[in-house]
């Protein structure tokens, strides 16, 4: 119960090392979920995923974690060198769609509209924080529910308990803010359990950068792709090991593709 069903797929899209990422930009993945939430045309959990160079490099070196991002409704381009990489191969309209700007801007679109949000991550306390956040920022009343998950693998009973509470709620968005690959092997889980949502969601971050707790990087430096450089420089001792690993990865990743799978290479059209 560790993979999401899948699901009929009208978005545009461009592979990155085998994973198909949203080819177009903030704005409109807004618009497609606001559109399908208010027709009601979204009869099962569809999972979204912020993804950027540590999920696409994760998705290399576990199968199962490949297929999982495979099967998600949207996988976001969460880190500007994805959006490059797409780019060059053709997407000419993508643009990050970084997860806290995502979640900003959905949140705000949807302040005045029927749509229910139920937020899940975080320590005790911090989706409370970010409910009340939303509120203020963004003008949001409508989070109808929170749930600070433990640190550790739910069992069975505890998803039904989750899910039961989404649905009594009745939750059209759930919020994920945990981290990858956690987040999305939570969210395509949840997905089987509950019966109300409608979209699924990770964020990573986004409830600590909404909430304060966590400094973002600067605009230039998310802009330039150097996001990465400025957590490692607050938080060094809990992300060196990441970023020695994952940044060089992705570009080797990608050179290998580049190199032996050059027809991957060729100019696609974003369907």
């Amino acid at each position: 119960m560790n993979e999401p069903v899948q699901m009929e797929k009208k978005v545009p899209e461009v592979s990155v090392l085998g994973i198909p990422l949203f080819a177009q930009d903030i704005d409109r993945a807004v618009a497609l979920v606001i559109q399908s939430c208010l027709e009601g045309t979204v009869s099962t959990p569809r999972c979204i995923s912020a993804t950027g160079a540590h999920g696409l490099v994760t998705a290399q070196r576990d199968p199962a974690f490949r297929r999982l991002l495979q099967g998600f409704y949207i996988n976001l381009p969460d880190g500007k060198p994805a959006v490059w990489v797409g780019r060059m191969k053709g997407a000419k309209e993508m643009r990050r769609c970084y997860g806290p700007d995502f979640f900003a801007a959905l949140m705000r679109a949807s302040a005045d509209l029927p749509i229910r949000h139920y937020f899940c991550g975080g320590k005790p306390g911090v989706p409370e924080r970010l409910r009340a956040a939303v509120a203020e920022k963004f003008g949001n009343k409508l989070v109808v529910g929170v749930h600070s998950p433990p640190f550790r693998p739910l069992t069975d009973e505890e998803y039904q308990s989750l899910a039961a509470d989404i649905d009594a709620r009745e939750a059209d968005i759930v919020w994920i803010g945990i981290s990858t690959p956690k987040q999305e092997r939570f969210a395509a889980t949840l997905a089987r359990y509950t019966q109300r949502a409608r979209y699924i969601i990770t964020v990573g971050a986004a409830f600590d950068f909404h909430t304060g707790m966590v400094r973002q990087a600067p605009r230039w430096m998310q802009e330039a792709g150097l996001e990465w450089l400025f957590r490692l420089l607050v938080d060094p001792r809990r992300l060196w090991r990441r970023y020695v690993d994952i940044v060089p990865s992705f570009i080797y990743y990608n050179l290998k593709e580049y190199l032996l799978q050059p027809y991957l290479w060729r100019k696609q059209s974003a369907q």
